[in-house]
């Protein structure tokens, strides 16, 4: 990564060169360097360039926000203002993200000075959503406790008939503080946590804070680690979409087809739990590597092979069932300008013609060996997000198979410590899209800061510009067909 300085009052004319030039933010954070000294940071893209750009900022006082050139960023700096008090002046959204309308922290919550033993003062009140005036237009808030196993969260829409005029997701009931307990940890116990973020993406947040701590302790992984890793991740791709077909099928009253979808989710697991001793391919991970070294035998590509068969059989009749796609056809469309700028990803902006990929723009692991194919739909719909995960299932069986093949013998681990006053950026292409973790070191080598991107946290925001204008019967479908988790996001 590069890393530049940058004056508060360059950001804004800054901004419109880099998306002038191609390029594009990625997420904005903020830490503390030194005592009292708070630091933006600003992480973007650039155009036909695999190396990120990092600008570095001190604020004395508020910054310009750039939601103006930039709308994804509404978010980042809303949260930067309810965790760390830096305030953004024209932010368009000037209310809390993160802190519920009645918390009443003494310091912000990330601040060091803020005392670790004492709970944060809240009364509970209403605020951050819309004043009602007109008698027609009704107010439904559901959750934020649900229904099954669906995370906590509050969904406010108001409606008239079976229209959506506005949709307000509140989140952050369990807000973790997840980013604040990796200071001062070690590197093991860190990626023990960094797997716990979110269940369903424990691998690739485990791989991305890896990843960054490698690139802050210049520490070079042995080829078989790197391939071995990459297979795992495209494991991870397998089971996600599985489920995530599965859960498609349940939400169009489609039985058999939620039946089969989650019983090969199931039987990717158990490969994953064949291979490594885990379902969810956890305790694998470390920093230089892995903890232990992997032996892919016949029976591994035999179950592959007949997993694939059996999800191509599935997927097909999944296309040909018109009473599943009549309801995912046109439902939540998500247009290519509103997917940009505001900072959808994954298979999600892909949906929407977005050619991006990290595995390919921003090679990591094995991928830049790797013939890496690219699923791209334009109508921006929930089939459209359906199909990018059915080609994506196939294209992740052809690179684990590709893997196998390139797979020679050697370590699978090289020592990697924290070095002191260090920083690394980390990241990786999850099931639901980008994941970053930025990871600062103190002058002792322990962990300073860490700054967890989540995919969820893109596709939440983007998520509300699909369900304004759309109509109530058609909700749980659109909502399945952003994958979206709540852990995730609130982290």
């Amino acid at each position: 990564m590069n890393v530049v300085s940058i004056k508060p009052e360059q950001l804004i004319e800054s901004t419109a060169r880099l998306i002038a030039d191609g390029g594009r933010m990625q997420m904005a954070y903020a830490w503390y360097p030194e005592p009292g000294e708070l630091e933006l940071r600003y992480v973007a893209s650039q155009a036909n360039n695999p190396e990120f750009l990092v600008w570095r900022c001190r604020p004395k006082g508020p910054v310009p926000s750039l939601t103006a050139t930039t709308p994804l960023l509404g978010w980042y700096e809303r949260e930067i203002s309810d965790l760390f008090g830096q305030q953004f002046v024209g932010q368009p959204e000037p209310y809390s993200l993160v802190l519920h309308p009645g918390a009443a922290p003494i310091l912000p919550p990330l601040d060091p000075s803020y005392p670790a033993s004492m709970p944060m003062p809240y009364v509970a009140k209403d605020g951050g959503i819309p004043d009602v005036e007109s008698p027609d237009v009704q107010r439904l808030p559901f959750g934020p406790a649900r229904a099954d196993v669906v995370e906590s969260a509050e969904l406010i829409f108001f409606y008239v008939g079976e229209r959506i005029l506005y949709f307000h997701p509140q989140l952050f009931f369990k807000h973790r503080g997840m980013e604040k307990r990796f200071e001062g940890r070690s590197l093991t116990g860190a990626v023990v946590l960094a797997e716990r973020v979110s269940g369903v993406g424990s691998f690739s947040h485990a791989l991305a804070f890896c990843q960054a701590v490698e690139q802050a302790a210049g520490c070079a992984v042995p080829r078989r680690a790197q391939l071995l890793r990459t297979l795992l991740a495209e494991l991870e791709r397998l089971y996600n979409h599985l489920h995530y077909l599965g859960h498609l099928a349940h939400t169009t009253t489609l039985k058999v087809g939620e039946a089969d979808g989650k019983l090969l989710e199931e039987r990717a697991k158990q490969i994953n739990a064949r291979l490594t001793g885990s379902r969810f391919l956890r305790s694998l991970l470390v920093p230089g590597g892995l903890r232990r070294d992997l032996d892919p035998q016949l029976w591994f590509g035999e179950a592959l092979e007949e997993l694939r068969k059996d999800a191509a059989t599935y997927t097909a009749m999944l296309e040909s069932t018109n009473s599943h796609l009549d309801r995912l056809l046109t439902t939540g469309v998500l247009n290519e300008k509103v997917a940009l700028d505001q900072g959808a990803t994954g298979p999600i902006e892909r949906a929407s013609g977005l050619d991006r990929d990290l595995r390919r723009d921003h090679p990591y692991g094995a991928y830049a060996e790797l013939p890496l194919a690219v699923p791209i739909e334009t109508s921006g719909d929930a089939h459209a997000r359906s199909q990018v995960r059915i080609a994506e299932i196939e294209a992740s069986i052809a690179l684990i198979e590709r893997i196998l093949l390139l797979l020679t013998d050697g370590p699978v681990y090289v020592e990697c410590v924290g070095v002191p006053n260090s920083e690394g950026l980390g990241w990786a292409e999850s099931p639901r899209g980008s994941l970053f973790y930025a990871v600062h070191f103190d002058a002792a080598g322990k962990i300073a800061r860490v700054k967890i991107k989540s995919p969820s946290f893109s596709n939440w925001r983007v998520f509300p510009f699909t369900v304004h204008d759309s109509n109530m019967m058609d909700y749980a479908i659109n909502e399945a067909s952003f994958g979206l988790t709540v852990a995730g996001c609130d982290r």
